[in-house]
């Protein structure tokens, strides 16, 4: 991994660490050679719906991003230098965990089998962001987190657009409230480097795809929970999900 700063002082990441949101889901569960015309295909017929690879993929994706970036917001809300970053912590917080909520509602009665652990390039996410101090955390963890939101952006819409299954539909509409309003609180910040993070989340590099894959979890082993922080009075629009069952423990059997 390397770390390059430009002549405002701006922290960003290059190298093998470059971003990207892709093929986050099991190989025996979606494979690992999708491609545009197989992702269409429906592998399910649901009461909510048919469900296509693509939708399946989507209710992964939403899981495995907040087992990295609730674990970031925590990290975000003690190290982070101003009012601004400590804010956007707070809000990937209660973002995610909304999200994960969802999500564990919706994926027993789709047949989805969700991950426990974020990939091992989601890992290196936080633990890059993690390493450092100071501003330079703030502009590291702004700008890392900046990316992927904006990578994940387009496949929400894309989702909400042509999903024929109501749960997944669910999923997509508080997964666009939820995204934007991420990028919202981290541009508030004003660590963002936009033209790097426009580059880097545009042209996202070929990673091996177990580097992108989240480890299917052990049987038996109990369902992580994001928990709830009603502690933290966030200001979103972000609509609490309908029929979302009452705060967990962070950890419960599945």
């Amino acid at each position: 991994m390397r770390i390059s700063r430009t002549k405002a002082g701006t922290v960003f990441v290059i190298g093998s660490l470059t971003l990207t949101i892709t093929a986050l889901a099991y190989p025996a569960m979606l494979g690992l050679q999708n491609t545009s015309t197989t992702q269409d295909r429906i592998i399910a017929n649901t009461q909510f719906g048919p469900l296509t690879e693509a939708d399946r993929d989507f209710v992964v994706k939403v899981r495995a991003a907040g087992l990295w970036e609730y674990p970031l917001g925590e990290i975000t809300m003690q190290k982070g230098t101003t009012p601004e970053m400590k804010e956007a912590g707070a809000h990937l917080i209660v973002g995610h965990a909304g999200l994960d909520e969802l999500c564990r509602k919706i994926a027993p009665q789709l047949g989805i089998t969700l991950p426990n652990v974020a990939s091992p390039q989601q890992q290196q996410f936080v633990q890059t962001a993690q390493s450092s101090n100071g501003k330079e955390f703030d502009q590291t963890a702004s700008n890392i987190m900046r990316i992927t939101h904006g990578q994940i952006f387009p496949t929400v819409a894309k989702i909400r657009a042509n999903t024929k299954n109501t749960l997944v539909r669910e999923l997509a509409d508080l997964a666009n409230d939820t995204v934007l309003d991420h990028m919202t609180v981290l541009e508030k910040t004003g660590m963002v480097n936009f033209e790097q993070t426009v580059f880097q989340q545009t042209t996202p590099p070929k990673l091996p795809a177990d580097q992108m894959t989240p480890p299917a979890p052990q049987g038996g082993a109990p369902v992580v929970v994001l928990t709830p922080r009603p502690d933290l009075n966030v200001n979103t629009s972000t609509p609490k999900p309908t029929g979302a069952p009452s705060p967990a423990p962070s950890a419960t059997a599945g």
